[in-house]
């Protein structure tokens, strides 16, 4: 038995050691200075466009903006949106600009800890320091608000940050927003939209046991969201078989109606009342088109030419 139990003890031990190298395991890169200076204006609208006033205000307790703590059940248990307001102990307002471009770009906090992948920030990996400049300057304009959001009520083991370390290195992957050659330039600030800021496929992206978007299903619908609701394909095939068209695909992201006169309702009505109804008629023109274009959109969402990397 004696050799046995030295198996077992020497395995355990092993497992104690790769665990607390993985907990120890850095993962990102340090941010270069950022020392350009921030338009406001801009940083708003892209904040607007990104779904940060959505996500972290608990409008349905009458929450401050941007204090967060609205839920988020999913199967992995019930996520709370962060604090985002000034206030140095609650909030953001100790980061540097550097932390928030941490944060914003690679999902990773002042401490070094992943963060969550409920927080959207695959998509915004390709931000510009212009981009992080002007959204930084947006939000010291936030008045604080000295709450703290909820803790996550996560089951074990996904309670465990650093488990996020190896989901990240299995998942995670640039998005593609880059401009494609060939294509208008409205066509290529829609993909930019579509893929980035907006980031559509979060929640018309079916998911995996592991919560990862599947990357042959981008775009094409997912019923199981947060809160029983649920995505509808918007693969350009689909759009157009549904009677989309540019122009009322436009018209219902800035207001919410459907070409039917129905109204967008659960959290497609929430995109739409704190995300594009605030965008300029020529993004949500350049958004409708690229989404229409079965051609080569269609294509690149069908995961041939571009893939879909990790879930939110």
């Amino acid at each position: 038995m004696r050799p046995v139990l030295k198996f077992g003890t020497a395995t355990a031990v092993l497992g104690v050691a790769s665990v607390a190298a993985l907990a120890a395991w850095p993962v990102g890169v340090e941010p270069e200075p950022i020392e350009l200076v921030g338009d406001v204006e801009r940083g708003a609208y892209l904040a607007r466009a990104s779904g940060c006033i959505a996500c972290h205000t608990n409008f349905e307790d009458g929450g401050a903006p941007l204090a967060g703590g609205a839920p988020l059940p999913t199967d992995f248990g019930t996520f709370y949106p962060p604090n985002i307001t000034t206030d140095p102990d609650f909030g953001i307002g100790a980061w540097t600009v550097e932390d928030f471009a941490r944060a914003v770009r690679q999902g990773i906090g002042p401490d070094g800890a992943p963060y969550y992948p409920t927080f959207t920030y695959p998509f915004y990996a390709d931000f510009s320091d212009q981009d992080i400049a002007d959204l930084w300057a947006a939000f010291q304009t936030v008045p604080p608000v000295a709450e703290n959001a909820p803790s996550h009520d996560v089951v074990f083991p996904f309670d465990q940050r650093w488990g996020l370390k190896l989901w990240r290195a299995t998942y995670l992957d640039d998005p593609a927003t880059e401009p494609v050659d060939g294509q208008s330039e409205m066509w290529n600030r829609g993909r930019e939209l579509v893929r980035g800021a907006t980031h559509c496929g979060a929640c018309h992206t079916e998911r995996n046991l592991a919560g990862a978007r599947v990357v042959d299903a981008a775009f094409a619908g997912n019923d199981a969201l947060p809160g029983g609701n649920d995505a509808p394909s918007i693969r350009p095939p689909d759009l157009i078989a549904g009677g989309w068209t540019v122009s009322n695909l436009a018209y219902a992201l800035r207001t919410g109606i459907t070409p039917s006169g129905d109204a967008f309702g659960g959290s497609m009505g929430e995109v739409v009342m704190y995300g594009t109804s605030f965008l300029t008629p020529a993004d949500l023109e350049a958004m409708a088109t690229y989404l229409l274009d079965s051609d080569v959109a269609g294509i690149e969402m069908a995961g041939v030419h571009a893939t879909e990397g990790e879930a939110d």
